[in-house]
């Protein structure tokens, strides 16, 4: 099991990596941030979804 966790603990920073990597080889492969955030904030469930997990978030890792 500890080698589970430890695994995916690596594999994050790892997919970031490509990430990068993905974006220099094919720039128009990604969207950029701008894009990204006009898509999810398009709709009002979206924007709800945000905001609630945000506040979980808040209430979860902040207060206290």
């Amino acid at each position: 099991m500890y080698v589970l966790v430890v695994a995916g603990y690596a594999l994050i920073p790892a997919a970031g990596v490509a990430l990068v990597v993905v974006s220099h080889v094919k720039p128009a492969a990604l969207a950029g941030l701008g894009e990204l955030l006009s898509r999810v904030f398009a709709t009002r469930p979206a924007r709800i979804t945000l905001l609630l997990f945000v506040w979980w978030l808040g209430w979860h890792f902040l207060v206290g």
